[in-house]
């Protein structure tokens, strides 16, 4: 079987294994539209707290919607209570999400504190109970679209657990495992360990999903020849580079791809910033899109002067004479 291929969520059909991860502060709608334009088979929103949706956070509504082109796409909820978990499912009814993912691996303090997150890793028996209760609500309210969840390998080098919690995962019905094989205590330092992807496909009759150290159409490509996992997870190689997506298609079917002009980039990066103000105005898209830009200047000649430039601008006007120098002094 060719490496790029189909994958199955339960009733869904995808027609790609190439999954952008939920990144919170950077899978917004504009970004996750530039992604889906791209070439990523499956999107998620970044995770939203199912205490705040149950009651009715003012800012939540403009991170569940579905994005431009955004034809299959997953809504990714946090919390540690499965009432309010079911609750909060049945009020994503009007958004139509393809899929419902539960949050077993955000390991930053504001997460961890609530119970949530990476600290679910510490709780099995709960992590069962609350995906059984998104299985529940996704049954009564929206349609039974397949319950998904992320995690990562354990708590800390001494609880590594990720089998266990992923076969009760399992057994309460999800229908995707996705594992970012890192500790919570490791947060995104050091190595991930794609050993324990690899494991977790040879234990689950469900696919497997990987994460972790994918910075290039080579890594998706190494992870997939290593772990046989059934769809790799973009996450912080995503960020200003939605080229990857194109890219590792193209490598996985090809054997080659040609790199994204620095040109092509920023005039991207200057798109992200329009569709971001569309949704939240420009004042606070041009706030956001400073840690964007950042990222797609990334590796550009010139870049770190033009990172502080960009880190200063205050309106679109500013951020596309940017854009417009930057192309003219790389001529």
């Amino acid at each position: 079987m060719s490496l790029y291929h189909p994958v199955g969520i339960g009733s869904l059909e995808l027609p790609g294994n190439l999954f952008l991860a939920p990144i919170a502060g950077y899978t917004d709608r504009a970004f996750r539209s530039l992604c889906v334009e791209q070439g990523a088979d499956f999107t998620c929103t970044e995770l939203i707290s199912a205490e705040a949706l149950v009651r009715k956070g003012v800012n939540t509504s403009p991170l569940i919607r579905r994005a431009d082109r955004e034809t299959r796409y997953a809504v990714q909820l946090f919390g540690a209570d499965p009432q309010t978990l079911y609750q909060a499912a049945a009020l994503l009814s009007p958004y139509h999400p393809d899929v419902v993912d539960l949050n077993c691996g955000c390991p930053v303090p504001k997460v961890v504190k609530t119970g949530s997150g990476s600290a679910l890793m510490r709780q099995p028996a709960l992590l069962g109970r609350l995906v059984e209760a998104l299985v529940r609500s996704s049954g009564k309210h929206l349609g039974s679209v397949p319950v998904t969840v992320k995690m990562r390998s354990g708590w800390d080098t001494s609880s590594i657990n990720y089998a266990l919690c992923a076969r009760i995962a399992v057994e309460s019905g999800a229908a995707l495992v996705s594992l970012h094989p890192r500790t919570r205590a490791q947060g995104y330092g050091g190595k991930s360990n794609w050993g324990h992807i690899q494991d977790l496909v040879s234990r689950l009759s469900i696919p497997v999903a990987g994460s972790g150290d994918l910075f290039s159409p080579e890594d998706a490509k190494a992870m997939f020849h290593e772990t046989r996992c059934a769809a790799v997870l973009f996450a912080r190689g995503a960020l200003g580079n939605p080229f990857i997506f194109s890219a590792t298609r193209s490598l996985l079917r090809t054997g080659s791809y040609t790199p994204t002009p620095e040109a092509e980039r920023l005039r991207t990066g200057l798109r992200h910033l329009r569709l971001l103000a569309r949704d939240w105005g420009e004042p606070i898209a041009c706030r956001e899109m400073r840690k964007h830009f950042c990222a797609y200047t990334k590796g550009i000649p010139g870049g770190a002067p033009l990172r502080n430039k960009f880190v200063h601008a205050e309106t679109i006007e500013e951020y596309a004479a940017l854009c417009a120098a930057a192309e003219v002094a790389q001529e």
